[in-house]
């Protein structure tokens, strides 16, 4: 009973690493690491762009876009927490919005400060599919973007 114990306590840790090396990718912009730390066909379920494909690997250019719209944006872990091939995040995210962005394509170049929950599902090692909640009211609001409407 040990030995599968202490595997899956290696799988969290693990697991929790590669969450902990995607973000620091993410932070320090090298999004041609991107595919060290999210599988090639990852699931995002969160949609963090308006208007990103709905489509497995979509994640890549949708992180990319928000890298470029948000020049020093910061997704910083407060706590993360591993079990077996899920990993949740509590972050913080802060940015400046000084580039386009398919939801405000003019910069206001206000910033914002949220927290978000996200939870990575990791396969082989790799993020296989996220879910985020995120106070996107109040990131809206800081940045003096209108609320979007139903189409």
């Amino acid at each position: 009973m040990s030995g599968q114990a202490d595997m899956g306590t290696s799988m969290a840790s693990d697991n929790k690493k590669a969450v902990e090396g995607f973000f620091r990718a993410v932070n320090e912009r090298r999004t041609a690491d991107f595919g060290r730390y999210m599988a090639a066909d990852v699931i995002d379920h969160n949609k963090i762009i308006h208007g990103e494909a709905d489509e497995p690997g979509a994640a890549f250019d949708g992180f990319r876009q928000q890298l470029e719209a948000f020049g020093e944006a910061k997704m910083t872990p407060r706590r993360l927490i591993a079990e077996g091939d899920t990993v949740v995040a509590h972050i913080l995210a802060t940015g400046t919005h000084t580039g386009h962005h398919p939801r405000m394509p003019e910069p206001t170049h206000r910033s914002f400060e949220v927290e978000q929950i996200w939870i990575f599902t990791l396969r082989a090692g790799k993020i296989a599919e996220i879910r985020a909640v995120s106070d996107r009211l109040g990131m809206f609001l800081q940045l003096g973007w209108d609320w979007p409407s139903e189409s």
